[in-house]
């Protein structure tokens, strides 16, 4: 059952980083996975879950440049492992989880990370938009495959990585691929609703089996993510002021890994799943009346029940995956 969209409170926030809501827990014996686990959020995310004693396996697009940046992370040799996957290759995706299913290992922590942002009109597979594609289609294929590895484990949990951009866009239903009139920021939102409804739908469907899915804003972070966009766009929104400096609203990338790493691990969620996270903890609806609705709590179309299963069920005609089928 999909638990109810208020905050606990947890008792953290915008400024918690991943030791803190760690605190002395110990990840030993638990195996995570952080796809794009190597650079930006996710970097600081797989350091997090390692430095508590978590295996972690970072699937990457290009494993020889994740593997440089990640050597001698780990504690113990052979504690963080790269393998090669391409979130926008569905046949990438098979290969490398049909590998990891074969392995035997279950997996108890997947984190969905990795994602594109506001890239010009891109087509991949059988002519899809490049943002739903990767950011979503991809990682629900990904999911599916890996179930057996996720119903081995003793209450495994799926974070799938939102962002405030969903209000920037429901599921286009008419057109879920911009075949016409393509927008990348409404393309980004539409992908960044569909991570959250995924969330939504995967809890409702994997709580029979122990398995459990929280959505997550991590917060806004400058990292690689806005390698589409030019200077003056972030200048003009306020991201960045002419000489480059940061606006002090955005989160540092290890600020921003805390909320991923408190929706994996913390106790406080036992029980609970489908909801969609922030500033360390379960968000508010947006309040609408709210200046700041923009950029706080999560809009009813991501989270919408009927939304989410309606999702899925394009998702899987789409990819051809269905765990549940």
């Amino acid at each position: 059952m999909v638990s109810a969209q208020n905050p606990l409170p947890s008792g953290f926030g915008p400024q918690s980083v991943p030791t803190d809501v760690l605190g002395d827990l110990d990840l030993g014996g638990c195996n995570a996975m952080v796809t794009g686990g190597y650079s930006g959020l996710g970097l600081e995310t797989t350091k997090a879950l390692a430095n508590a004693g978590a295996a972690v396996i970072v699937p990457a697009r290009r494993p020889e440049h994740a593997q440089a940046v990640l050597d001698g992370l780990g504690e113990v040799e052979g504690q963080i492992n790269v393998a090669e996957l391409d979130l926008a290759d569905l046949a990438s995706v098979e290969r490398f989880a049909q590998g990891f299913v074969a392995s035997g290992i279950p997996l108890d922590i997947v984190i969905n990370n990795a994602a594109i942002m506001a890239c010009p009109e891109t087509r991949v597979g059988p002519g899809w938009e490049a943002q739903f594609a990767t950011n979503h289609l991809g990682h629900y294929a990904l999911i599916n495959r890996l179930w057996p590895a996720l119903t081995a484990s003793a209450g495994a949990r799926v974070v799938a990585l939102s962002s405030t951009g969903h209000k920037l866009s429901p599921i286009r239903w008419d057109d879920v691929q911009f075949e016409s009139d393509y927008d990348k920021w409404v393309a980004y939102g539409q992908a960044k609703t569909a991570n959250a409804l995924f969330a939504v739908q995967l809890d409702t469907l994997g709580e029979a089996h122990g398995v459990r899915s929280f959505a997550v804003h991590p917060g806004g972070i400058m990292t690689e993510l806005q390698r589409h966009l030019p200077k003056e766009e972030m200048v003009n929104m306020g991201w960045i002021d002419d000489d480059g400096n940061i606006n002090e609203r955005f989160k540092t990338p290890e600020q921003g890994a805390a909320t991923s790493v408190w929706a994996a691990t913390s106790s406080q969620l036992d029980g609970m799943g489908g909801v969609y996270c922030e500033d360390c903890d379960i968000s508010s609806p947006t309040d609408s009346s709210s200046p700041f609705g923009r950029y706080i709590g999560v809009d009813p179309h991501a989270i919408d029940p009927e939304s989410a299963a309606r999702l899925w069920t394009l998702s899987a005609e789409l990819t051809g995956v269905d765990a549940f089928a």
